[in-house]
């Protein structure tokens, strides 16, 4: 099985990453989304990108430009007919995911490979809504898709192991490290560090430390690139909180459950740097930590 025609259902930060490391390895891309003015948004987050990596010496006019003519922008559903492999990066939600893949399931013949992006759902329940579960895995990318090296190729109980070597093969062609990951809710990433994020919460709550004092605790004494709420607010408060959710509705375990300041941050609209505010507020001298 060989994949050369790549379909990526969503066009937002995950699903514009995926299309563009996918037509810089040379991948013929389909990418869509709901409608015209997302689509442009998406065009041009793209864009944005290709042009940010050859002023760094990353890739050349001629790569951005080929590139660009590889990706057909679209908001029909139907251009994914002729595609070996889909790759969805929509909504977090299951009920979204399943009546996407119902549909690309009519839509498309019965070689074709679904994948989807998703951090924290487990694939098999979206599998389930097909025709084709033995042509179902999981695709985890990590943001920011044109930097970050990892992908997590998830594997259900079902998936056959010619997808699995297929879909292997593909995140190495478009230059990305591959794991092996069981499908259990947040698979091998999301399992370690949602816990850690959440548990440097409660550490916050409990009066151990200031958010700010806990951040350099992580950096200064673990080596850690960022602490954990520089972190959360770049993966955003709203996204770790979901993720949170949907792990301890799977586990049912306090360590995957959200501290009540996690909450209060939603509830507010602080949803990290996306935002402007979330543990921190981002402003134009640097971020200054929330008092509590």
């Amino acid at each position: 099985m060989e994949i050369r025609k790549v379909g990526v259902a969503g066009c937002g930060l995950m699903g514009s990453g995926i299309a563009e490391v996918s037509a810089k390895a040379g991948f013929d891309v389909v990418v869509r989304e709901v409608d015209d003015a997302a689509l442009a948004a998406g065009r041009k987050r793209v864009e944005k990108s290709l042009d940010r990596a050859v002023s760094k010496g990353k890739l050349d006019g001629a790569g951005r430009d080929e590139a660009l003519a590889r990706m057909t922008f679209t908001t029909s559903l139907d251009l994914f007919a002729d595609r070996d492999l889909i790759i969805e990066a929509i909504v977090e939600s299951l009920d979204a995911k399943k009546e996407l893949f119902g549909y690309l399931d009519e839509v498309c013949p019965a070689q074709t490979i679904f994948a989807s992006n998703t951090s924290s759902l487990t694939v098999t329940d979206m599998a389930a809504a097909t025709a084709r579960p033995d042509r179902f895995i999981g695709l985890h990318f990590f943001n920011p898709v044109p930097v970050m090296k990892l992908v997590e190729v998830v594997r259900t109980i079902v998936t056959s192991r010619e997808t699995f070597d297929a879909v292997y093969a593909f995140s190495s062609k478009v230059g990305k490290t591959p794991i092996a990951a069981k499908d259990n809710s947040g698979f091998v990433v999301n399992l370690l560090l949602v816990p850690y994020i959440l548990d440097a919460i409660r550490q916050v709550e409990r009066g151990v430390a200031t958010i700010e004092d806990i951040d350099k605790a992580m950096t200064l004494g673990c080596g850690y690139p960022m602490g954990p709420f520089v972190l959360g607010d770049f993966v955003g408060v709203d996204t770790l909180y979901r993720v949170a959710e949907i792990m301890y509705e799977e586990y049912r375990e306090e360590r995957y459950a959200a501290p009540p300041l996690l909450k209060r941050l939603v509830t507010m609209g602080r949803y990290g740097r996306k935002t402007g505010a979330g543990f921190y507020d981002w402003t134009p001298d640097g971020p200054v930590p929330l008092k509590l």
